[in-house]
């Protein structure tokens, strides 16, 4: 359930910082040193970029390569193939300014919290990728808290590192990217379905479902 969830908020990530890092400093804005903060993490972004395109088939990517002598598509090609951790690492180290704080406020956060919670949803994808346990895990990443957000958003918890935070910061980011998501009524229903399931062991306040997130 959490996975296909946290596809759809890559999607929509990887085609918002395309856009407006192309919008900002062109189509190959990502190979350009000067739009990141740390000259040696850009090339280690740029190294695992070159590394998946290496182990992609995918046909638009194939066709680039025969017809240009390029390393790399445009962007909006090659974050088709990145990971969502390559991704997450992209927005991270990108240099302080508008295109970074533009992409934010899509989502009506500050950069600051946009790098903090992409971090934490890459940590628990990687979690169910691996299906390992999650549903009463306290996770070893705390997930920054933030002074407001443009959406709705939850009263916090005492225990921001249980399961409840991480699915409220997944269901804020899918208010943006389909404000007619199901997956707070997807979730209630198979709840149903699994009565014995102690939600308090994910860190659900008893009033969870008042919450307007939620509802």
């Amino acid at each position: 359930m959490l996975c296909s969830e946290m596809e759809k908020i890559e999607i929509s990530i990887r085609t918002q910082l395309s856009l407006i890092m192309g919008d900002e400093s062109g189509i190959y804005w990502f190979e350009d040193a000067s739009n990141f903060r740390d000259a040696n993490r850009h090339a280690g972004l740029l190294s695992s970029l070159e590394a998946e395109l290496r182990r992609s088939d995918d046909d638009a990517i194939v066709d680039f390569q025969c017809r240009y002598s390029n390393v790399f598509p445009p962007s909006w090609m090659t974050f088709e193939i990145s990971s969502f951790g390559t991704l997450s690492m992209m927005y991270r180290w990108l240099k302080a300014g508008h295109a970074r704080r533009k992409v934010a406020r899509f989502y009506g956060l500050t950069d600051t919290i946009m790098e903090s919670w992409l971090h934490s949803i890459v940590y628990v994808r990687n979690i169910c990728a691996h299906h390992s346990r999650l549903w009463n895990r306290r996770l070893s990443i705390n997930a920054l808290v933030p002074r407001r957000t443009h959406l709705p958003f939850i009263d916090i918890p005492a225990d921001t590192k249980r399961v409840y935070y991480i699915m409220s910061i997944l269901l804020y980011f899918l208010q943006a990217v389909n404000p007619q998501n199901t997956f707070a009524a997807r979730f209630r229903s198979l709840l149903g379905k699994y009565p014995n399931v102690d939600v308090s062991a994910m860190g659900f306040p008893s009033d969870w479902q008042d919450e307007k997130l939620w509802q």
